[in-house]
């Protein structure tokens, strides 16, 4: 896909020579960081996935709970 920007003629040079000291063209240099930025989206979507999975499993402790007691009871 061509996207065209529309990007003030100062700024583009300055990321050009940016670009370049990466050894990147300013072309690769946008590409890599779109997808960096889809790729954030997506482990942001995914965690937020997991965490709201996380909240809404039951534990599985089966009523059991910490006894401090039995915990330094010595066998």
């Amino acid at each position: 896909m061509n996207i065209t920007l529309s990007v003030d003629e100062r700024i583009a040079e300055q990321a050009r020579k940016a670009a370049l000291a990466m050894g990147k063209s300013l072309n690769q240099a946008v590409r890599d960081y779109l997808e960096q930025l889809a790729g954030s989206a997506q482990t942001e979507s995914e965690l937020q996935a997991f965490e709201q999975s996380a909240l809404n499993t039951p534990g599985r402790l089966d009523g059991w709970t910490f006894d401090r007691e039995e915990a330094n009871r010595r066998a």
